[in-house]
């Protein structure tokens, strides 16, 4: 068996890594979830009640079928890349979003029972702040 690098074998093969979204970055994962919400901005999302109020513990665990959590644990790619479920305690962990921030994308006293999708995203992108926004302006 002779050994090539892989850039020997992208000579003459298409090599792909069998994880493509294991290396995004933070702005990559959350700039991809508003990109998933946006594929359908009318769709009514359900939302998270009281994330604010609830003890850690229960708050790690809440859930929604049908929320803005939903749609990014639908992506096989951010599954590939450790979403373990749709829960709030693992979106804040795969996100590495502050409580403040998942609040303001999820929560019902921001929305009511449903928000739309493109609601949802524009608080995504909300979270990623301004300096990598900027930053990739001048990329």
């Amino acid at each position: 068996m002779k050994h090539q690098t892989i850039e020997q074998l992208q000579a003459f093969a298409d090599v792909q890594p069998a994880t493509p979204y294991l290396a995004m970055t933070r702005t990559q994962r959350l700039e991809r979830w508003a990109q998933l919400l946006e594929r359908q901005p009318e769709r009514r999302l359900g939302t998270l009640s009281g994330t604010e109020y609830a003890p850690r513990a229960e708050r790690q665990m809440m859930r929604v079928a049908g929320s803005p959590l939903t749609v990014a644990f639908e992506d096989p790619g951010f599954r590939a890349a450790g979403l373990a479920d749709d829960s709030y305690g693992e979106a804040k962990r795969f996100f590495d979003l502050s409580d403040r921030q998942l609040h303001n994308i999820v929560c019902y006293c921001h929305f009511g029972d449903a928000v739309r999708g493109a609601s949802a995203a524009r608080r995504v992108r909300a979270a990623i702040g301004w300096w990598p926004r900027i930053q990739a302006f001048f990329a």
